[in-house]
């Protein structure tokens, strides 16, 4: 990821939704888990995990999909786009990172649930879990994602 400064706008595809990052991605990653191909549409979903007052909506209202309980997943009530997942009890938010509006830059540092992958899918990341990383790694992943941007 290149030398950006915040914050970063985005929003969903039709517009109605308007965000702004105002903190740095403490990782970035790609799940493969059956859930995430389903609500992408796609053979994994990419997220960028934020403090969960590091995104703000600036404009307009997200409902909550997908799976309804300890993890909100918002979307663009017209266009339906999965925004972020808001995960409360761990104090992050993962962010599509395809809804800023420059996100060509960032690429998956992890990838998960790679026991339910697509054969065919592959990614750039430097980290591969069969299922998700124990608790325990995911402070040596953040400092080490944070050094590898830097």
């Amino acid at each position: 990821m290149p030398d950006r400064k915040l914050p970063w706008d985005g929003g969903c595809r039709c517009g109605r939704v308007r965000i702004r990052v105002t903190k740095p991605p403490m990782l970035t990653m790609a799940c493969h888990c059956f859930g995430c191909q389903s609500m992408s549409a796609s053979a994994f979903s990419l997220s960028m995990a934020l403090p969960i007052d590091g995104l703000e909506v600036m404009r307009g209202e997200t409902v909550i999909g997908g799976l309804h309980g300890d993890r909100e997943h918002h979307f663009c009530d017209w266009c339906k786009t999965w925004m972020f997942t808001r995960v409360e009890q761990f104090g992050l938010v993962n962010l599509r990172p395809t809804m800023l509006d420059e996100h060509r830059d960032f690429t998956p540092f992890i990838e998960t649930q790679t026991a339910e992958k697509l054969p065919w899918a592959t990614t750039p990341a430097k980290h591969s879990y069969e299922r998700f990383p124990g608790m325990e790694e995911y402070e040596a992943l953040a400092r080490d994602y944070k050094a590898s941007v830097q």
